[in-house]
């Protein structure tokens, strides 16, 4: 990750958004059926990064468990692995749990592998050798608050992997309604260069970030429209205060459809974040009076260091 240049301004710390929007953006989605099928795609594209890793983590935290559609992906791919699942919202962790139930007599309960959902919102400091997050650092507001509490759950040693939405995000979109003269159609997305620089800032080490343009297409606008709602919604501040009318909407339908391809088909573009990094061993300041965590000095006394 190139150094920032002393003349750039860091990267804010909370996006600008409404949080109020946000929360009941995410209380719909979890309330869905099924996570939305470009989150399963991301998943899948994103565990295909995971070969180049050569750490066998012991256990598994899936951080967002249902919207983040990875967990059988993460077995595969760690079938030794004990999986540990955080769900962030408190309705979806209900329901997370009773799937996750077993009766007394399954083997699984014996193996000591038994998948396990984390009880409450916080993990445990150092509880994990990996933390897997799908798609899930797109709905915070401050997601350099976030990087930090996923610095504390990861082991020394241990490594972070996640995806998230950039803002090339629906590019189209956002021109189609700066066209009509409309408010942004959805708050803005923080630049994998700011998340690279975050990651540091946070306490990561080596953080290694990349990106991909995916390009869905559909037959109509109200099949287009009807996706996005499925994807989240518009937490812009600066959003129309109001509900839109009947006849707005058949405006932008129209204005949709008139970029239709030569197929009939509506395109659009999901910039797609990865993000990895590791979490190095504490390394505290020699001063003539040093203060070191506890944790932190059992951290170093199994890595085998001593305080720098």
């Amino acid at each position: 990750m190139p150094e920032q240049d002393a003349a750039t301004p860091p990267a804010p710390a909370r996006r600008p958004v409404c949080e109020a929007a946000l929360a009941l953006q995410l209380r719909r989605l979890n309330r869905a059926g099924t996570p939305p099928w470009l989150h399963a795609e991301v998943a899948r594209r994103m565990a295909e990064r995971l070969p180049l890793i050569r750490l066998q983590p012991p256990r598994v935290l899936d951080w967002g468990v249902f919207l983040g559609a990875s967990q059988a992906l993460l077995a595969q791919a760690y079938p030794k692995a004990q999986w540990l699942g955080l769900e962030p919202d408190a309705e979806r962790r209900r329901a997370t749990a009773q799937a996750l139930a077993r009766p007394w007599w399954s083997p699984q309960r014996w193996t000591g592998h038994a998948p396990a959902l984390i009880d409450g919102a916080e993990p445990p400091p150092g509880g994990a050798e990996l933390l897997w997050s799908n798609m899930h650092l797109h709905a915070v507001a401050e997601p350099q608050a976030l990087l930090r509490r996923w610095q504390r759950a990861i082991a020394v040693d241990g490594f972070l992997m996640f995806s998230t939405l950039g803002p090339g995000t629906l590019g189209e979109l956002r021109a189609l309604y700066a066209a009509a003269g409309w408010p942004a159609p959805f708050a803005p997305l923080v630049d994998m260069h700011d998340l690279g620089d975050m990651l540091v800032a946070a306490g990561f080490a080596d953080p290694v970030m990349d990106q991909e343009t995916v390009t869905l297409s559909w037959p109509s606008a109200d099949a287009l429209l009807a996706e996005l709602r499925g994807l989240g919604g518009n937490a812009d501040p600066r959003r129309h205060p109001g509900l839109r009318t009947p006849r707005w909407r058949a405006r932008l339908a129209a204005a949709l459809q008139a970029r239709a391809d030569a197929a009939g088909r509506i395109p659009l573009s999901f910039e797609i974040v990865y993000g990895h990094a590791f979490k190095p061993p504490p390394r505290p300041r020699v001063a003539a009076q040093t203060t070191v965590p506890l944790e932190d000095l059992r951290s170093m006394a199994r890595a085998g260091r001593r305080p720098a």
